[in-house]
């Protein structure tokens, strides 16, 4: 700490109330800027993990079963494999091609992420919309995969279709699992969008 002082006119000392923080100013600044970067890390490698194998626990899911199907109304049912893949849905398609860009988004961010030590303003803007361009594409993607889902658990009995999910167990179970997925993802997204946001308005 620092105090300054210097003679008056009248012979007296004056003393000034110009104080210097012994860099305990800098050291919070510091502590906060290493706090936010180790939150960022980690938020981007676990909506990286949690995309990834979103898209991964349905890209490989496939499921073979043997249905009975009527040829003939006189004639016994014929058992008929029948199999059920992700590309078969456009919207479970969706949902892969959706988590697939968002881990490799994930990816680059961490990159920027790494090159923005400095904390450049610009830099964190454009990160922050392209967090949330993830958001909202993650989300899409979970709300086209559960209309589809839902008509496979339930069926519709207004337009005559049948549920599936009672033959295709497991395919519908892993299907379930990659959205709970793209939901964690997306939640990671979100608290990134937050945390930036926090940050960005903790400068001014």
């Amino acid at each position: 700490m620092e105090s300054q002082y210097k003679t008056g006119n009248n012979g007296g000392i004056e003393t000034g109330a110009n104080y210097t923080t012994n860099g305990r100013g800098s050291e919070v600044a510091v502590a906060n800027k290493k706090s936010f970067r180790g939150w960022d890390f980690v938020l981007r490698l676990l909506a990286l993990a949690l995309s990834l194998a979103a898209a991964v626990v349905l890209g490989v899911n496939k499921q073979t079963t043997t249905m009975p199907v009527s040829l003939v109304p006189s004639l016994p049912p014929v058992n008929v494999p029948v199999t059920a893949k992700f590309h078969y849905l456009s919207a479970f398609t969706y949902l892969v091609v959706a988590n697939a860009i968002a881990g490799g988004y994930a990816v680059i961010s961490l990159l920027l992420a790494l090159a923005n030590r400095r904390g450049n303003k610009a830099i964190s803007l454009l990160t922050m919309i392209l967090d949330l361009a993830m958001v909202a594409l993650l989300f899409s993607a979970i709300g086209a995969s559960l209309a589809v889902g839902l008509i496979g658990y339930k069926g519709n009995s207004h337009v005559r279709w049948d549920k599936v999910c009672n033959v295709f167990g497991r395919f519908c179970h892993q299907v379930a699992a990659s959205v709970a997925l793209t939901a964690a993802s997306a939640g990671a997204f979100f608290l990134l969008v937050i945390l930036i946001v926090f940050n960005l308005h903790k400068r001014h």
